[in-house]
This record gives structure tokens, C-alpha cells and sequence, in this order.
């Protein structure tokens, strides 16, 4: 009777190893220096997926060749990067996020913004600006959490991050870089367009000194769940309920649609396909030399020079403007927290105590906010400089 039952222990391995070759495969870069869809675990899978119809992973070449450039790029291979993002262009900044069944899910406004957002991972590269790496596994949103009462924030995990079964996302100080963060005033966390509120990447330092990870990602039923922002938090800080919506695939490529508690997102099961190759695609040096100008300003072809130069006029303003207030927000919180725990304790010396400690605090404070001004300040006026650089050039080497 007991030797029928030695399968068992052999089901049990053999779903474990199943387990790891499938989230190990969803990394941000092979060690082999190619992109991950290039990894011969790739075809790994623990069980039956949610996902759409079956695609080659040329599907994401063809798919977002309108969109952007496909770029040769040592050492991940065929990367791709956006264009006509507009200024200063960040992943997970437009568009918003919603309660789904999966966790935190990215609502992008983007019309490409249903694979990039939501398979494979984003890097960033000093001359190309964002770039994308393609990985094969869908999740709601690739991203770490940070926040505080004053702000709420995520980054998209890097190249080199990887996501296993078991792994304890809580307590993962990931070394994400600083310009990766996109930080918001937590009120507005709800809000339909988030765009608006991103805080000028000059702030992170000190936003990221003032806020704690909420990592809590995890796999149910062979699905990805991120639920790095905790439901009671974000009702506190925003005031709101949190609505809830269930997943759906869509039936084609497109925006993802809300249809009243549903999200419609096409979502395709990639399979691997090592020879697959965009059609058309740039070497490393060639992108650098054609694309660096599009982190700040990347016209339309519709659109006119004078219009687009304005946008970036406009989006300085509000950048200058949030950066301000945030600043002024965070001096009278702190002054707020001195004067409740002076309150709190009893005598001279006590108080006079609490009151020194909390000067040095908005002393350095002030010093972090002047750095951030200086920062911002001198960014606007060489952006601003290669705006009219670009808009004074002859018309035959305009792009």
C-alpha cells in the first residue's frame, strides 16, 4: 500500500523546478548578455496561464516598431525606446493605477502601453534615455513601491532584476537608481491622470530619505500579484475608496479599456522564438548619435516646433511649481512635528531640547531643498538651450 504512493515526493519536485525555471526566466537581462527572450528557460511554465491567444515574441517587435526604435544594445540585445513622449518622459508616469484582481495594475495612456508596462523590464542609458528590455512573462506592474503620509512613489525594477518564487519582495532594499522613481503628493494617487503631479526627479533624494518600501509581491495560481501599496494606506492618504475591477483579455492590441468594473487588457502568452529579430533596428553608437535629443524635446511630425517648444515651456512651470510647494509642505510638517512633541514633554530644557533638535533638521532640510533648486534650475536652462538649438536649426537637418 505505501509504494503506491511513491510518486508523490517525485510531483512535488518536479513542480518546484518547474516553478523556478518560470520566474527565473522573467529577468531583466540574461547573464549571457542577451535579452531574456533569448534564454532557454524561457518555455517554462509551473501550470495553465491567464493570458490571451499564443504570440511569437516577434509580436513585440512588430508590434511597437511604430512607436519607437529597436536598438542593438550590449548587453540585452534588441531593446526598444520610445518616441514622442514629450519632456522629460518617464515609464509608469502616464497614465493611472487601479485595484484589479492581480494587485496594483498600470492603467497607461500610452496607445502602445499594454507589453512595455506590463512584461520585461526598463533601463536607462545616459545618451538613449529610457530604454525597454522585453521579457516574456505578464504582471499587473514591474514595479517597487516607496511612501510616506506626504507622497506615494514606484520605479520600474531594472535590467538584472529578478522575480522567483518564494522571494520576499518586504524586505528587498533592490538597488533601484534614483532617477527611476516617480513620486507623487499621496493625495492624488487615485486620480485618473497622474501625469500632472509627477514631482521633477530632482526631489527623489530627499523623497526617497523620507519614505520606506512597500514591497508585497507574490504568485497565486500561477498569476503575479503585486500588492505593494496596502488598500487601508491608500484609503487613508487619498480619502477615497478603492473600486474594484477584474481582469479581462481583450480580443486585439490596443489601449487598455476600462468597461465599467472591468479592465480589458490583451495580454498574449509569448512563446520564445531565438531568431526572431526586429525588422529594422539600430547599432548602440548609431542610437546615441540619432535618439539623445528626444529626452528633452521630440517633435511630432503634425505638430508645429513652436507648439512642442511650448509644451516643455509649460511642463518646467509645473515642475518648478511642484517642486516649490512640495518643498514649502515638507518645512511646515516638520514644524509641525516639533511643536507636537514639544507639547508633549514638560520643562524648559525638555522643550528647548526638542526645538534644537528639530532647527538641524529643517536646517539640512533647507540646504537639500536649495541643492534641488540649483539642480532643477541649471537642467531647465540647458533644456531650454537645446530646445532653441533645435528649433533654430535649417529646416533640411531638422528631424
Amino acid at each position: 500500500m505505501k509504494k503506491s504512493f511513491w510518486f508523490i515526493p517525485l510531483l512535488l519536485v518536479i513542480t518546484a523546478i518547474s516553478a523556478v525555471y518560470f520566474f527565473a526566466s522573467e529577468i531583466g537581462y540574461s547573464p549571457r548578455g542577451r535579452s531574456p527572450l533569448d534564454s532557454s528557460v524561457q518555455g517554462y511554465r509551473p501550470g495553465p496561464q491567464e493570458y490571451g491567444r499564443n504570440e511569437d515574441s516577434s509580436y513585440f517587435h512588430d508590434r511597437l516598431a511604430p512607436y519607437g526604435n529597436w536598438v542593438d544594445l550590449n548587453p540585452y540585445g534588441y531593446v526598444w525606446t520610445p518616441r514622442h513622449m514629450g519632456y522629460r518622459w518617464r515609464p509608469y508616469s502616464d497614465g493611472h493605477w487601479v485595484w484589479t484582481d492581480d494587485g496594483w495594475t498600470w492603467i497607461a495612456n500610452e496607445e502602445w502601453g499594454d507589453i512595455p508596462f506590463h512584461y520585461g523590464r526598463w533601463g536607462w542609458d545616459n545618451d538613449l534615455g529610457w530604454f525597454w528590455v522585453p521579457g516574456s512573462v505578464w504582471g499587473p506592474a514591474w514595479v517597487s513601491w516607496r511612501s510616506n503620509d506626504q507622497y506615494m512613489g514606484w520605479a520600474p525594477f531594472p535590467p538584472g532584476v529578478e522575480f522567483r518564487a518564494g522571494m520576499n519582495f518586504n524586505s528587498s532594499s533592490m538597488d533601484i537608481p534614483l532617477n527611476f522613481w516617480v513620486f507623487i503628493q499621496g493625495p492624488h494617487f487615485q486620480d485618473l491622470d497622474l501625469n500632472p503631479y509627477v514631482l521633477p526627479f530632482e526631489r527623489n533624494q530627499t523623497i526617497v530619505n523620507f519614505t520606506s518600501m512597500h514591497n508585497n509581491m507574490y504568485t497565486r495560481n500561477n498569476r503575479i500579484i503585486n500588492e505593494g501599496m496596502g488598500l487601508d494606506e491608500v484609503r487613508r492618504i487619498t480619502g477615497r475608496a478603492v473600486p474594484v475591477y477584474a481582469l479581462q483579455n481583450a480580443a486585439q492590441a490596443g489601449r487598455t479599456k476600462i468597461v465599467g468594473q472591468q479592465i480589458q487588457i490583451y495580454r498574449p502568452d509569448i512563446r520564445q522564438n531565438v531568431a526572431a529579430k526586429p525588422k529594422v533596428f539600430l547599432n548602440g553608437d548609431r542610437a546615441r548619435q540619432e535618439l539623445a535629443p528626444a529626452k528633452v524635446f521630440d517633435p511630432r511630425g503634425q505638430q508645429s516646433l513652436a507648439a512642442e517648444a511650448a509644451a516643455v515651456q509649460k511642463r518646467q512651470i509645473q515642475e518648478k511649481t511642484l517642486l516649490a510647494t512640495t518643498q514649502a509642505q515638507e518645512i511646515r510638517t516638520m514644524q509641525l512635528k516639533r511643536d507636537q512633541e514639544a507639547k508633549q514633554v514638560s520643562g524648559a530644557a525638555a522643550k528647548a531640547k526638542v526645538n534644537t533638535a528639530y532647527e538641524a533638521r529643517i536646517t539640512d532640510l533647507r540646504k537639500n531643498h536649495a541643492v534641488e533648486t540649483q539642480q532643477i534650475t541649471a537642467r531647465h536652462q540647458n533644456d531650454v538651450a537645446q530646445v532653441k538649438k533645435f528649433t533654430q536649426a535649417p529646416p533640411n537637418k531638422k528631424k
